[in-house]
């Protein structure tokens, strides 16, 4: 163990411990699985710092660490239910009663829903997006180029948007 991985820890601990729940949560619907990834992800996080170079910025690496232990989760679950190509989404579940939520957390709780469905890349784009990273730190945490990163971002965000107009001109939750 050494001492600058301690240090690095605890500072991307205290920066970036609310993007890291949020990340488990957009990702995971069971909130004790959410929790269990959040976990993993902090204890991948600090093995990691010892191979840290420094050659990017932290949030790039906790970001970049973080999404392959979600990716990772991701795909070693037997659970989850095919991914939908953007195109073919037609329905978003409903989350809840409209009575029993406030609408900020209803429509929270509809986006990461959304988000599960999608293609795990797609989910880790927009998720990077959402925490307010740039289309060039996205694609160096992913891997991704530039070009390909901005045209995800537009189809995911022109997907969420249409399926919030048709969900309001339904006037509420459908089938």
């Amino acid at each position: 163990m050494s001492g600058d991985q301690d240090t690095l820890y605890k500072q991307a601990e205290a920066e970036f411990a609310p993007a890291i729940a949020r990340l488990a949560r957009a990702m995971e619907r069971d909130k004790e699985k959410a929790r269990e990834l959040e976990q993993d992800i902090h204890c991948e996080l600090w093995r990691s710092f010892a191979r840290f170079d420094g050659k990017c910025a932290l949030s790039t690496w906790v970001y970049r660490v973080a999404h392959n232990v979600a990716a990772s989760h991701i795909g070693s679950a037997i659970r989850r239910p095919d991914a939908v190509p953007l195109e073919e989404i037609r329905d978003l579940p409903v989350v809840g009663g409209a009575e029993e939520q406030a609408a900020e957390n209803h429509a929270i709780a509809r986006v990461h829903t959304l988000i599960r469905q999608l293609p795990a890349v797609d989910a880790q784009v927009i998720l990077l997006w959402l925490e307010g990273q740039s289309g060039k730190a996205i694609a160096e945490i992913t891997g991704l180029n530039l070009s390909a990163i901005n045209v995800r971002i537009h189809r995911i965000k022109h997907v969420l948007t249409k399926e919030f107009q048709t969900f309001e001109d339904a006037g509420g939750p459908h089938d």
